[in-house]
């Protein structure tokens, strides 16, 4: 499941994994649509092996639950709390652009 996991995080430059009825996860989404990315999203409660993955990812942060789970040019960047500590700080945009994710 690791290698699944590491294969969907770098299809596009943001890859969020998040589950449908999460208001922490639409939160994310809805920050990254508003920034102009172009995000990929799955919704781990809709695959066939999203609790295979769900387990994957709460090993790779550390914590339970595991959405939304964000990484941004491959690499995990965090979960809400982490994504939001970034935009505040104005880290998060000049990471996007240099994943490629937004060129503004």
């Amino acid at each position: 499941m690791a290698e699944r996991v590491s294969r969907l995080s770098t299809e596009k430059a943001v890859v969020i994994f998040t589950r449908s009825q999460c208001p922490m996860c639409h939160t994310v989404s809805s920050l990254f649509s508003e920034l102009g990315v172009c995000a990929a999203v799955h919704e781990l409660d809709k695959d066939p092996r999203g609790r295979e993955m769900e387990r994957e990812l709460a090993r790779r942060l550390g914590r339970a639950p595991p959405v939304p789970a964000v990484f941004v040019g491959g690499n995990l960047v965090g979960s809400t709390d982490k994504v939001m500590s970034l935009h505040l700080a104005g880290k998060l945009v000049p990471m996007l652009k240099g994943a490629g994710a937004i060129w503004l």
